[in-house]
């Protein structure tokens, strides 16, 4: 077993550490800052996040000796050796985290629901505390849901037809001024203008009650 030993974490020469999704802060010893760097460990660490695909939240890494029995660790505790992790499952589902974990080495299982987390160590093969409880929906997804497609949206369709005959109105009113300044062949023409105004203005209307709708739909469905 590889190991390596620090007084602080500070001291790790960068081009030393090579796990790229940890830093040392983070597998020190919170209380003093000290670093063991177990290299079997860390690579195992390294895999399990690979494995996942997701970060690791490490809640206590490598615990110094003085820490740990300030924290009443056990008295032979893997922390102490740089062999063991407390990874919060605030990011992962409990069973997926466990088979990922095993898949990659770990032998030693502590579950700790009402903490939030689960110890892993290279072992001996052994487990305690009481498993998570099955999660009653499914883990929430990466990625959020696709929002609706604006150009099939019918918020966005109701808003075009009643921009687009509001466009309409106000172009029927220019129309008519400009006829009304015309030669007198074409102002038989206008007269017909005040009833395709009001078509402009049926259909702005109705755009408009076609987004009230669709909003309050969007609404009651969760797509705010």
């Amino acid at each position: 077993m590889t190991t390596m030993t620090y007084k602080h974490w500070r001291d790790v020469p960068e081009h030393t550490w090579r796990w790229p999704n940890f830093s040392p802060a983070e597998i020190a010893c919170r209380g003093t800052g000290k670093l063991l760097i177990n290299e079997p460990a860390l690579d195992k660490l390294q895999a399990l996040r690979d494995r996942l695909g997701k970060p690791l939240i490490v809640r206590s890494a490598y615990r110094s000796p003085e820490h740990n029995r300030a924290v009443g660790g056990a008295t032979r505790s893997k922390h102490m050796d740089g062999a063991a992790f407390d990874i919060a499952m605030a990011n992962h589902d409990p069973m997926t985290f466990e088979a990922a974990a095993r898949e990659v080495g770990f032998l030693g299982f502590g579950f700790y629901p009402r903490s939030g987390f689960i110890h892993v160590d290279l072992g001996p093969a052994r487990q305690w505390g009481e498993r998570f409880p099955v999660r009653a929906t499914a883990f929430a997804a990466e990625a959020p849901p696709a929002r609706e497609v604006l150009a099939e949206s019918r918020t966005m369709k109701g808003g075009g037809a009643a921009g687009v005959a509001t466009l309409g109105v106000a172009g029927v009113e220019v129309a008519q001024q400009v006829l009304a300044e015309t030669q007198s062949a074409v102002l038989p023409l206008v007269p017909h203008l005040d009833t395709l105004r009001w078509v402009f203005i049926a259909v702005a209307l109705a755009g408009v009650a076609v987004t009230i709708y669709a909003r309050i739909d969007d609404w009651k469905r969760g797509r705010r």
